[in-house]
Parts: C-alpha cells; sequence; structure tokens
C-alpha cells in the first residue's frame, strides 16, 4: 500500500508539472478516445499495481498456500479444518453445507495463504465433524488429523490436503500432496 501511496504522488506531481495549454476545442469522437485511452491506462496502472502488493505481501521465497479438496466425503462428515504450523495455530474454516457440496464435486478450498520462513516444518491439519442423527459410531464427533513434514527453501510451497475415502475399511484417509512450483 505504502508503494501505491508513491507512485500515485509520484503521478501527480508530474501532471502538475505540467504546464496546461491553452483551451482547444475537439471533436466529440476524438475526446471520447482519449477518454478511452486513459481509462486503459489507469487499469492498466491498477493491474500492475495490484501486482506489485502481492509480490510485496507474500514473495515467491517465503509464500505458502494449503488448499483442502475430497474425492466423496461419504466416510468424512466435515465440519471444520483447522491449521498448524510447527505447534502454532495458523488459520482454520468452519464449513457450511453449500461449501462441502462444492467440494465434494470437486472443487478446491483455499484455506490458508500466507508467508513461511525457510526451513524445516511440521504442518499439522485436524478435521472435526459430525455424524447425522442416526449414522455414525453413538453420533459421536469425528475427528482426524493428519501431520506432514516438509522442508520449505525459496520457492513457493502449495500443499493439497486431499480426504479421500477408503471403502475397504470404511474409514476417511486423509493425504497430504505437494504441488510443484511454477518457478
Amino acid at each position: 500500500m505504502r508503494y501505491f501511496c508513491l507512485v500515485f504522488l509520484l503521478l501527480c506531481r508530474a501532471a502538475l508539472a505540467v504546464e496546461p495549454a491553452a483551451p482547444v476545442a475537439l471533436p466529440a469522437a476524438a475526446l471520447s478516445s482519449q477518454l478511452q485511452d486513459v481509462k486503459t491506462q489507469v487499469m492498466q496502472l491498477n493491474r500492475d499495481l495490484f501486482l506489485l502488493e502481492e509480490d510485496l505481501l507474500f514473495p515467491a521465497s517465503t509464500q505458502l498456500g494449503i488448499f483442502v479438496s475430497m474425492d466423496a466425503g461419504v466416510l468424512m462428515p466435515l465440519d471444520a479444518v483447522e491449521l498448524r504450523m510447527d505447534g502454532d495455530k495458523i488459520g482454520g474454516h468452519l464449513y457450511t453445507e453449500r461449501q462441502i457440496q462444492a467440494i465434494q464435486k470437486g472443487a478446491l478450498q483455499r484455506v490458508y495463504e500466507g508467508n513461511l520462513k525457510a526451513g524445516e516444518h511440521t504442518l499439522t491439519v485436524i478435521f472435526t465433524g459430525s455424524f447425522p442423527q442416526g449414522q455414525g459410531s453413538q453420533d459421536q464427533p469425528y475427528r482426524r488429523a493428519v501431520e506432514y513434514k516438509f522442508t520449505k527453501a525459496t520457492d513457493p510451497v502449495w500443499l493439497e490436503i486431499k480426504i479421500i475415502d477408503d471403502t475397504k475399511s470404511q474409514q476417511p484417509t486423509l493425504e497430504v500432496k505437494a504441488w510443484p512450483s511454477t518457478h
């Protein structure tokens, strides 16, 4: 945001430094064309400033993204997810019925995006849920956790936590998959 203000001030200063020209009557079509050009330039500048702000807030060397997906979700009655990095809580999410349906249909849900320093780390993901009345083990809340150890280098890290129904054991399994970096 600081850089946005600096760029804005520099543009204002440059605009004020230009001496005003004598007024010239322009046809409406030329004025409309110039206005469209200015709008295009402002949109491009806004896009560039957004990308700059993203790079400043989440530099690639410290970037971490965590996503949740599920293959069917019948065996895991998902209510919430909690994320812990090296023992400290970094995020979580409470799910609505609509969000669960979207994830069951194949959507990926971003549950965390932030910065993480280079080095060895342990991600702990805790899923909780509750079976509908009359289903499951004595109608008790369901809780599953998975721990994932990884090394953060200078590239961004993108992790997907997959909830997979294991019909053989009639239990859900949790799997963490690291996506390859695009840099």
